[in-house]
Parts: structure tokens; sequence; C-alpha cells
């Protein structure tokens, strides 16, 4: 019998199904539209370029869902029921395809066997994930999944999904004599609890799954856009207008802005359309908390918070029309203590199934605190140092390069005489005490592998990373105009021009955030050029190392650049067997410097920090008894760990530099 050629509530059924069809979508369209309103009083931010490449990465994210697997124990129950609501819903719509339209000559989804043998055995898939989910989230909660009551209405509402189609297949079996099918097994199976059902009472029990399974999705269709699950419908958009699709994952810039964003948000509405719209496709899953260095140490940042406050407070007073004094947004929504706890890792970002940007939203918080001063005294006096000198050490100029005076021979003036590689050594490689020997280790490797290379002496400036990152967008564009000038002046010899720098941070501006004018420039971190020295036989390491040592990934060299093997193969070179923390590559942990955090103090509530953590993390790997980095900061950052933590005499913080020139015996070689 056919669902809609049946009366309902004194009406023909297709009738029925029209005027609840109407309203759901109804309702859904006025709701949706709504809030594509609200969200387009944000500023514009050009997001619909290279379509192709947006629709190829949106495909990959949204169909296959790669990060969800990032948490093992729940990212194939995920995938499951993402793909359960997905083909659900494509069957809801063919069925109502074919019920609103009973001429159409098409047949049920469940008429068909091949498909009702995939809907059945799909069914169960589901119901045992969603068991898998319920019981995660009552007796082993993850920190800072955000249990709803939403997320409870889902679980069920998909649920009963699942048993309408079971059921309504057992009561078919039922209405068809009792005789099983290979093609429907549930079903058969489920038809031999019903076996006192008279065949037509069946039938109707079969068209009553029908009907239910219908209204059931129509009103979660009404239920979708008032609750967190329309992250459901927002998601996959969010993923397709994600900034990693056409450009570098970390990149701040807005492209194609009508205004000037240098000056931060305030309000709401001063954010861009974008930063709005991940609102809605957050699922409050936690991922990104769970990721945070931050939120790990006790800082009151949680990166997911962040963006529900936003969403949350833009509703309220955008949409709904709350009375009273609107707060502010920065100050009172979110305090200037989250927003100033972050270290721009990216590790947020990294996991974020649904590819929200929760940095760049936080960079553009902190433009407007930048904007109004309201920065702790330690940036301030950090941003006049770069103001007036170049540097954040407040050391002049002509100091930079003074490290080269301990030298057996010259570095060249890269604007003077002609050189195929400049390197960029950055701030903390030039003037920090702890790091001078390293560069010189760092310098008298490149001379012994015959690179032509030289500096730019005064004329260098720091890169403007963190500052940018900090928040002083005015102050980055000085530093990126003044280094450009400079490299303009660099006498290049014929060939490949190359900029090397020894910094992830410096190396991932100068890469992604620097445009050279007349083009034909390639950055490389010294560990790429490490790498393919060793490899080419520039380099000859006159003995192996041994022993175990562990690696720790920079943030700004790894998540943001994706440079993990090159430092692996230096390593495998030198002999030492490498041995990786359980949070390692995309997954590492960041020091703590990064995003100006170098220069702030912490608060009074911190739990340990990041570097200390990490460094209780290495010490725990069996017989480790060396952790490299390929950082400065990370010099800094892990060799006082080293010392907070009583780690002393444990492990050894070495450059990766250090370790090649222990293979090569530099101190014993002449220079070239």
């Amino acid at each position: 019998m056919d669902p809609v050629k049946i009366n309902l509530v004194g009406m023909p059924g297709i009738v029925c199904l029209w005027i609840l069809t109407v309203l759901a979508f109804g309702v859904f369209g006025w709701r949706v539209s709504r809030l594509i309103k609200l969200i387009r009083q944000g500023r514009y931010e050009d997001r619909f370029d290279n379509p192709g490449r947006r629709l190829l990465h949106a495909l990959k994210h949204v169909l296959l869902q790669p990060r969800i697997f990032n948490e093992r124990a729940i990212g194939l129950p995920h995938f499951l029921i993402f793909w359960g609501f997905v083909i659900y819903a494509t069957c809801f719509n063919w069925n109502l395809l074919r019920g609103l339209f009973p001429f159409i000559p098409i047949p049920y989804p469940e008429e068909l066997r091949i498909v009702g043998l995939f809907l059945e055995v799909f069914s169960v898939l589901v119901l045992i994930s969603l068991v898998v989910a319920a019981g995660r989230r009552m007796f082993f909660p993850p920190p800072h999944l955000h249990l709803s009551f939403d997320a409870n209405v889902i679980l069920v509402l998909i649920g009963l999904l699942m048993l309408s189609t079971l059921f309504g297949s057992g009561f078919r079996v039922v209405a068809d004599g009792g005789h099983g099918s290979a093609w429907a097994p549930f079903g058969t199976l489920l038809s031999k609890a019903f076996g006192s059902v008279p065949p037509e009472s069946a039938r109707r029990l079969a068209i009553g799954m029908w009907w239910l399974h219908m209204a059931l999705v129509l009103a979660f269709l009404v239920y979708l856009p008032y609750s967190k699950h329309l992250h459901l419908l927002a998601s996959p958009f969010n993923v397709f207008f994600s900034q990693a699709a056409t450009r570098p994952v970390g990149d701040l810039t807005v492209p194609g802005a009508k205004e000037d964003m240098s000056a931060g948000a305030s309000r709401w509405q001063e954010l861009t359309w974008k930063q709005l719209f991940g609102g809605f496709a957050c699922a409050e899953c936690g991922r990104c908390d769970r990721a945070c260095p931050a939120t790990a140490s006790g800082h009151p940042l949680q990166p997911q918070q962040i963006i529900q406050k936003v969403k949350n407070h833009m509703v309220r007073y955008g949409l709904e029309g709350a009375d009273g004094t609107v707060p502010k947004l920065v100050g009172e929504v979110i305090r200037e203590d989250e927003i100033w706890a972050c270290t721009t890792c990216m590790a947020c970002m990294s996991r974020c199934a649904v590819w929200n940007e929760q940095i760049p939203l936080i960079v553009a918080l902190r433009r407007h605190l930048v904007s109004q001063g309201q920065v702790e005294k330690n940036i301030q006096d950090m941003l006049g140092n770069l103001q007036r000198y170049g540097n954040s050490f407040g050391k002049s100029d002509r100091m930079r390069a003074k490290w080269t005076q301990g030298l057996p021979f010259k570095v060249k003036d890269a604007r003077k005489e002609p050189v195929d590689i400049v390197w960029f050594t950055g701030d903390y490689a030039a003037f920090d005490p702890r790091m001078i020997e390293i560069t010189q280790t760092t310098a008298k490797l490149f001379n012994l592998a015959g690179l032509d290379f030289g500096i730019l002496y005064e004329a260098e400036r720091n890169s403007g990373n963190d500052v940018r990152r900090v928040g002083e967008e005015g102050l980055f564009e000085m530093l990126r105009d003044k280094n450009l000038d400079a490299f303009s002046r660099v006498k290049w010899k014929n060939g490949t021009r190359i900029i090397v720098t020894t910094d992830p941070h410096s190396y991932n501006t100068l890469k992604n955030e620097y445009a050279f004018p007349d083009g034909g420039v390639v950055v490389r971190h010294y560990t790429e050029l490490l790498d393919e020295l060793i490899r080419g036989g520039k380099l000859n390491l006159n003995r192996r190392l041994s022993g175990k040592m562990t690696y720790h990934d920079p943030c700004y060299l790894g998540r943001y650049n994706g440079v993990y093997e090159p430092p692996r193969r230096v390593l495998a070179a030198l002999g030492l067997e490498l041995v990786e923390m359980p949070r390692s590559r995309d997954k590492s942990y960041c020091c703590g410097a990064g995003g100006g955090r170098i220069w702030m103090e912490d608060g009074p509530n911190i739990k340990e920090r990041p570097a200390e953590n990490r460094i209780r993390e290495a010490i725990s790997l069996n017989e480790v008894k060396t952790f490299v980095v390929a950082c400065p900061k990370d010099i800094a950052m892990f060799r006082d760990a080293v010392k907070t933590t009583g780690a002393e005499g444990k492990i050894e913080v070495k450059d990766i530099a250090e370790l090649v020139a222990e293979a090569m015996n530099v101190e014993d070689r002449k220079p070239v």
C-alpha cells in the first residue's frame, strides 16, 4: 500500500504530507534567511576565489572527514553517524519526492532490494555507533566536550530514524507472509518477534513507520536552525570557505577587505562574515580546547568558547534583540586575559573537523586592544624596541652582526658582495646570549659546505611574525617594508635566489606574508638546507653519533608549513635513533613562545607552562637523553624548562646544528 494513499486525520495522506512539508520548509527557510542577514552584517572578505580548489577541498574533508579520526576512540563512530545522517537525508528526500509527486514513475527507496539491504546494514552500524557515542558522553566524557541537551536530542532522533527503518522492514516481512529474505536480514530477524501480528495490521504498522520517519525528519528540519546542530548544515560551507583551500593556513590577511582591518574588532559587526559564520559551524566537540596548550596550562583561554561567545552574543543582541545595555564584546563578553593567552600555535585549527579559524579571530580582537593601548608593559616595551631599533631586544641595529666577530672567516655583507644565499638570522639567533654559539656553529656548517652566503647586517629587521600576531598590524607592515627594501639591495648572483633562516617564525612570514616584488625568491628553513647538503655530499659527516634522542616539531615549521621530514632525515643521517614523542608532527605540543607569549607574564593560576609539560613528556621516553630542537626560541624556552622542572642531568636540549657539527668535528676543521 502506498503510504500517501491512506487517510490521516480525515485528509488524504498526500495532502497531509504537503502541509507538513510546506510548514517545515517554511519555518526552516525563514530562520535560515534571518541568520544569513545577521552574518552579512559582518565585514566583507572574499572567500569565493578558486571555486574548483575550494570544491575539491570540501569534498575531501566533508565526505572523507580525515580530521574526525584525530581522536581514534570516537572517530569511526562519528564517521558512521555522519554518513548515517547523509544517507537517511538522501533517502528522506527520495521518499519526499515520491510522496509529493506520486505520478513520477520511481519506486520508494525501500522497494529496491539493494537499497533496502544497504539501509538495514547501515542502520545497525549507526545504532552501534550511537551506543558508543552515548556511553562516551555519559561515562567517559573527554575534557571540554559540550554536554548539551541538543546533543542528546540529536542522538535520540538519529536512533529513532534507524529504528523506524528496521521496524518498518520487519513489519513489511510480516505483511508479506513472514517469508524472510537475504535482502532484509535484520527485518527478517525482527519479524520473528512480530509473528503474532496479523498481516494487515503489519502492513499498517509498516506504513506508520514510514510516516514516523518522515515526521521526525521534518520536525528536525524545523529544530535544526534553532539548535547547535545547525553545524550539520553550516559545516560543509565552512569547509568550502576555509582559507586553507586556497592560501597558507596561517595567513592573517583579509582578502577583498573593503575597510581598514588594522584597528581590529571591538563589536561583533566589525568581525568578518566568515568569522561570524564559524560560530554556526562549530560542533562544540572540544577538540580545539583539548589541543590548546594555553587551556592545558591553566590560562582562561578556551578556543571553542571564543567562537561560541561571539555567536551567542551576536544572536542575542543582533537577532533576538535582547533588552538592556549591550555588553562590550572585548572586555565583558570575552576577557582580555583570554585573548592574550593564545600562543598562535595553530593546534586548535589543525584539530578542528569543521575547519574553523580561531587564530584570525583572536588576532582581530588583539588588534583592537593594541589600538586602544590595552597591552601589558612587557609588550609595550617590546613594541617600542621594534619601533626604535628594529629588534625586540632593544639593541642597536649595528649590534645585530656582532655574533660574526668570533668566526674564523668573514661573513659577507649581501648588500655589497654578490651571494647565492642570504641568511636572515632573526632576533634570537643574533642577540640572545644562549644562541650565539649555535648561530656561529651554523655559520661554520654553511662555510664548510661551500655555500656562498651573506647577511644583511644592520639592515635586517625583525620579520614581524610575532608582532603581527600580537595585533600590531601597522608595525608589522613597517618591518616588512624595511626588510623588503633591504632584500631589494642584495647583490644576487645568477640563478635561484635563496633566503635561509634558522627561525621558523621568520620562515613562515618570509615565505607566506612577504610579497617579493620581482619574484624568484625561495625561502628555506636551515633544516631543509642541511638535509639537502648532507644528501648531496656537501657536508661530509666524519663520524656517526649514537644514542636515543627525541625531536620537537616547531609549530611554525610543522603545522604552519608542513616541514616534518627534512629534520628527521638529518638526524637519521647522523646515526641517532629517533624516539617520537606521543605528540609529534602535526600534533606537536607548543613550547609556549608564539604569538608574543615569550614576552608576556604568566597569570597566577598557571598549573604548568607548556615548555615544562613538553620536557616531562620527553623525559618519560625510555633512555632518551637528548631533546633536539630547530628553533632559537625553543632553545630559550626548553633550556629554562629543564631548570624549572629539575630535569638537569636527565635530558639535554640541543639544536640540530650542534649535532651536525659534532658529526663533522667542526671545531677541528679549517674554514673554507
